[in-house]
């Protein structure tokens, strides 16, 4: 690797937070840069431009410099982001932790990050988040563009008109930039330090699976402690200069209202939004929300057949993409080349290869596990005493298995822990659930291995049915229609929803525990 970005091409030059700020408030002073959905507030780039000068200034007043970690706990929000953008103006490090997280977890987390300050939304209790960190500590509240002040509001109280000159710091390639958590189940989640190179190479990913210009209006409602809504929302918006719609987190009622009141041209999407908006339609069709023209859905795999009637009933284009945070998108379809039942070609800043057991190349066709390298990978892990376990310069195994076509294009067939072996044959459940949710009586679907006698584990399903007219023989009547025996399901739980990750993650090995302890409680 000769540099931050390593040999890969940039079609859009890095340029420093407070440069593009800088230039976007000269070219469009009066354009909406954001607009924060749960409160109507909304502050154009000539205004984010000065408060993001402010914000710095008053960081810095504070104490703050380059390299300093500040923890921003908050839900997605306008002061949020103008918080986020006014740290990253003077190099700071900005650590947006999922406020979702189980609070036990977060005090140790907190503990072994080691902010510098400690900036939090006035709803959040904090003691629950951080307990007894010494770190200083300053509460936010609402944000006015007319100076009405918010009696809980600490933060922009304090803010003084500053001034850019006395601000030299500019946030470089190579300079840590984020320290976010992987998502979390019941182990404690893994500290991430991420770099502006990382984020910048991301952001032309999703730029070139969307085609976003700047006069898109795009719509973020997950939360930002997530890296995909840094690298899907945050990042375009900083490198095309577009405008940013965001909300606390997603509402079946009010989706199609927002996209209709605001025009918004693409959205971002995960399964679970998928599935809702699918099997809970509210009447809405392509027709009432003529301007929505892109979504996208990662996060968890989406069933060729789910992608399909998804873009029938909504008429627009739907593009699944496959990343994790340790190493940014892998994968992506685009807004002008795509593949139903795909995560579409390598990103363009990746460097992919699917692997044997031994470490070697497979060939097209081949089922193998993924892995990834080079420029666009994290820093590294923080451990528990505070130092830093490197990634970059590392190829990394993902634990997916996948495929990949002739024409490039990738199959996540599963993961590498979830596959079912029986009778030594190794059984993707990613198969069963795409024969699983055809039915069209069955809303989700997950196939599980459980233990078992003579073969070492067996297919098991549980699926969530659309209505009670679905029983378990019509289902395994179902699979042996386009199954063979050994990979047909020999027993079905009907269940009311899935266990699933913040991110919409299936958790298979949730199931797994819960079969097992409804045989011992049969038993």
């Amino acid at each position: 690797m000769t540099g931050p970005f390593g040999d890969h091409q940039l079609k859009i030059p890095y340029e420093p937070v407070a440069d593009l700020l800088a230039k976007y408030a000269s070219r469009d002073p009066n354009k909406t840069a954001i607009v924060d959905l749960e409160t109507g507030t909304s502050i154009t780039f000539g205004e984010l431009e000065q408060v993001a000068i402010d914000v710095a200034a008053y960081l810095k007043s504070r104490g703050i410099r380059k390299g300093s970690r500040i923890l921003l706990l908050s839900d997605g929000n306008l002061e949020m982001l103008m918080i986020w953008l006014g740290a990253w103006r003077i190099g700071a490090v900005v650590c947006p932790f999922n406020l979702e997280m189980n609070e036990k977890q977060m005090v140790p987390l907190s503990a072994t990050l080691g902010p510098a300050l400690i900036v939090y939304h006035k709803e959040i209790d904090l003691q629950k988040m951080v307990g007894d960190h010494p770190a200083p500590r300053i509460r936010f509240g609402r944000w006015s563009p007319d100076g009405v002040k918010d009696p809980e509001d600490e933060f922009f109280r304090a803010l003084t008109p500053g001034d850019a000159a006395t601000l030299p710091e500019r946030n470089e390639p190579m300079d840590h930039a984020l320290v976010v958590c992987t998502s979390g189940t019941t182990a404690r989640p893994k500290i991430i330090i991420l770099h502006h190179a990382i984020m910048w190479m991301n952001g032309l990913n999703t730029l070139e699976y969307l085609g976003l210009t700047e006069d898109d209006r795009i719509l973020e409602y997950r939360s930002f402690g997530w890296n995909s809504p840094q690298i899907v929302t945050l990042m375009p918006f900083l490198e095309k200069g577009l405008t940013m719609h965001v909300a606390k987190r997603f509402s079946h009622s009010r989706f199609f209202e927002w996209v209709r009141k605001h025009g918004i041209t693409f959205s971002a999407g995960v399964p679970t939004v998928i599935n809702m908006l699918l099997n809970k339609p509210l009447g809405f069709t392509a027709k009432d929300v003529p301007t929505l023209r892109l979504m996208s859905c990662s996060s968890a795999p989406l069933t060729a057949q789910q992608w399909t009637k998804f873009e029938e009933m909504y008429g627009l284009t739907l593009l699944t993409w496959y990343g994790m945070s340790e190493t940014g998108w892998i994968c992506g379809n685009r807004h002008y080349q795509k593949k139903m039942g795909t995560v579409g070609p390598p990103a363009v800043h990746q460097e992919l290869k699917i692997v044997d057991a031994s470490g070697n190349d497979v060939s097209p066709g081949t089922e193998g596990e993924i892995t990834v390298g080079g420029p666009q990978m994290a820093v590294g892990y923080v451990t528990d005493d505070g130092s830093v376990e490197p990634i970059l310069g590392k190829r990394m195994k993902t634990g997916d298995l996948g495929v990949q076509d002739p024409d490039g294009f990738v199959r996540v067939t599963g993961r590498t822990k979830d596959l079912i072996i029986r009778g030594g044959v190794n059984i993707a459940p990613l198969e069963i659930d795409e024969v699983l949710i055809k039915h069209p009586g069955i809303a989700e679907a997950a196939a599980v291995g459980v233990p078992d006698n003579i073969y070492g584990e067996e297919v098991i399903c549980y699926v969530v049915a659309k209505d009670q007219a679905l029983t378990a023989a019509v289902v395994l009547a179902h699979c042996s229609n386009f199954l063979p025996p050994a990979k047909t399901p020999k027993q079905v739980a009907i269940v009311s929803d899935l266990p699933k990750s913040d991110r919409g993650k299936v958790l298979r090995e949730k199931l797994r525990e819960d079969w097992i302890a409804r045989q011992k409680v049969s038993a």
